[in-house]
């Protein structure tokens, strides 16, 4: 059993405040006894359009962005996944990537976002390269097994199933979940039914207002919403437990039972 928590906060174009408020969520956290803590997609750098500023803050992962938060995690002894505008070797392009960092500080596992947010009124491929469709990366905390996905990935269920089938226990689920029609709804609804249907916890941790629809909540492998927040800026912690997701498998057989596999489609 391990303590995870969800911070929720809205980032600017000021990385050096959006580094602040992420170290101090985490510290928050970790006071509170979390040994993961996930923060939002664009945590590191975030315009509220898709264009050039998003390109010109990309930095890479050795750089001040999450080096700065390298060093909370190893001063407080905790994991961290956060997402941040990574430089690619592609000019006009960033990649949407989220990183995991061990208590020493260092990576332990990244994740490119693969689908796009091309939807809704705005096109994030028009400044973000998709991830390669790879072997997924897991990590692992106090012997729960963790895989990510990013934001709009959340709509295509096989995305999770692959995670699923990579062994994960719990998906870290960094999101800017863009308001507008029902979306808020939308989010509550994809992110219990990605927990329900694959019997795994989702630790799900978006932006709050004016970027995001809020709503960061910590999900058990029946749907149960173990911790949430609202619309404000915060943490939330909950237990994410390897006996609760063997238990629920035991009542809720359906990977098991299940009759299709995922292939990738190029």
């Amino acid at each position: 059993m391990v303590q995870v928590a969800v911070a929720q906060f809205a980032s600017g174009r000021d990385k050096a405040q959006n580094l602040a408020d992420a170290q101090k969520f985490v510290v928050e956290a970790a006071g509170r006894g979390a040994r993961l803590v996930v923060l939002p997609e664009y945590a590191m750098f975030n315009a509220l359009t898709m264009d050039e500023r998003l390109v010109e803050s990309a930095e890479r992962l050795d750089g001040p962005f999450v080096s700065g938060l390298g060093e909370t995690a190893a001063r407080h002894g905790v994991h961290v996944v956060v997402g941040v505008n990574e430089v690619v070797d592609e000019p006009g392009r960033i990649s949407n990537t989220l990183v995991a960092l061990a208590p020493s500080g260092e990576p332990v596992a990244r994740y490119s976002k693969v689908h796009l947010y091309d939807a809704f009124g705005l096109k994030e491929s028009d400044v973000v390269r998709p991830g390669a469709i790879d072997a997924p990366q897991t990590f692992e905390v106090e012997g729960v097994t963790f895989g990510m996905q990013t934001c709009y990935d959340l709509r295509f269920p096989e995305m999770t199933r692959q995670l699923v089938d990579a062994g994960v226990d719990a998906l870290a689920l960094p999101a800017q979940w863009v308001p507008g029609p029902l979306k808020e709804d939308h989010w509550r609804t994809l992110v219990r039914a990605r927990a329900i249907e694959n019997t795994i916890y989702v630790v799900a941790a978006d932006q709050c207002a004016p970027n995001g629809a809020g709503n960061s909540m910590i999900i058990d492998p029946m749907g149960v919403v173990v911790a949430s927040l609202g619309e404000g800026t915060g943490t939330a912690a909950g237990e994410v437990s390897p006996d609760r997701v063997a238990e629920v498998r035991e009542k809720n057989p359906a990977l098991r039972l299940r009759r299709f596999g995922v292939i990738p489609l190029g």
